[in-house]
């Protein structure tokens, strides 16, 4: 198993509910795709280098996980279409 830290960048333009309710998909996306030892942590709204989608803030999400190499690609490509996040990039930790 490998380490790993998710950023999810999810739109300012969402109210506080849905927001958990995203990161609770996510988090049972990595859940299913043989993910482990999930942990969240929320780093507020920031303003961005650049506007997304006519915004110029937004909320981040860094999570930290343990799963196989094959996680990351199944994880991105269901992030990509999922309403409410801007961005995301999923990066391997060294030990």
């Amino acid at each position: 198993m490998n380490k790993y830290e998710l950023t999810v960048v999810v739109s300012a333009a969402i109210e506080d509910e849905a927001r958990t309710s995203i990161i609770d998909k996510v988090k049972g996306l990595i859940t299913k795709f043989g993910g482990a030892e999930i942990d969240v942590k929320e780093d507020g709204k920031k303003k961005l280098a650049y506007e997304i989608q006519k915004m110029s803030e937004a909320f981040y999400y860094f999570i930290n996980f343990d799963a196989e190499a094959t996680c990351p690609p199944q994880l991105d490509a269901q992030l990509r279409i999922m309403d409410g996040i801007l961005r995301n990039m999923c990066v391997r930790v060294e030990e």
